[in-house]
């Protein structure tokens, strides 16, 4: 009969299932859990699957996320376990203008990381957002929604006081390839929207 090692116990599906419902698991910072996931991956999608979610994960870009399935024709609706978030359209905006920057530097073959600063935001935006007498005010409010773009988990504060943030690469999944091909065109209909407001 063969001894095991309690330090090499297999990795426990609860922790990985668990973490993943609470939001993004990323290499970088979830490093043990990542670990886990990869190995335990086909036991995580069976399990996810009886509670009608599903694993989307990017070995490439470091990161996996839950999303709702839908029911098809012979799955039943399962109640909905991941709330869909409307997002306003400041914010929305800006995840558009960000996937875009890291559209820009991968195709100049630049560093993986994509780092702005919080003035550079607000440059990005001032074309699509009506004008605003008030200059402080105008930049509060895009304070406001760079904010909300951290708390959905696609900008990561790097400084506060520099105010310098990192685009995190998980934005390719909620920019995906069929916005990308219609980039130009939602820029467009974003800048003709700021004229009329």
């Amino acid at each position: 009969m063969q001894n095991v090692n309690p330090n090499e116990a297999l990795p426990a599906l609860g922790p990985v299932v668990i973490r993943l419902m609470r939001g993004v698991v990323y290499r970088d910072q979830h490093v043990k859990v990542w670990d886990d996931l990869l190995e335990l991956q086909a036991q995580v999608m069976d399990y996810l699957e009886v509670i009608g979610l599903a694993l989307e994960l990017d070995e490439a870009e470091g990161y996996a996320f839950l999303v709702q399935k839908s029911g098809g024709d012979d799955t039943p609706i399962l109640p909905r376990l991941i709330q869909r978030r409307p997002l306003s359209y400041p914010v929305s905006l800006l995840c558009v203008l960000l996937r875009k920057k890291l559209v820009e530097a991968d195709a100049g073959g630049s560093d993986l990381r994509v780092v702005l600063t919080r003035d550079e935001m607000v440059e990005m935006l001032r074309l699509f957002l009506p004008e605003e007498a008030n200059e402080a005010r105008f930049v509060d409010r895009i304070d406001t929604h760079i904010n909300k773009v951290v708390a959905l988990g696609f900008l990561k504060a790097l400084s506060k006081e520099k105010q310098v943030y990192e685009i995190r690469r998980i934005i390719k999944a909620l920019v995906d390839a069929d916005w990308l091909a219609n980039l130009d065109q939602l820029l467009k209909e974003y800048e003709n929207h700021a004229r009329r407001s």
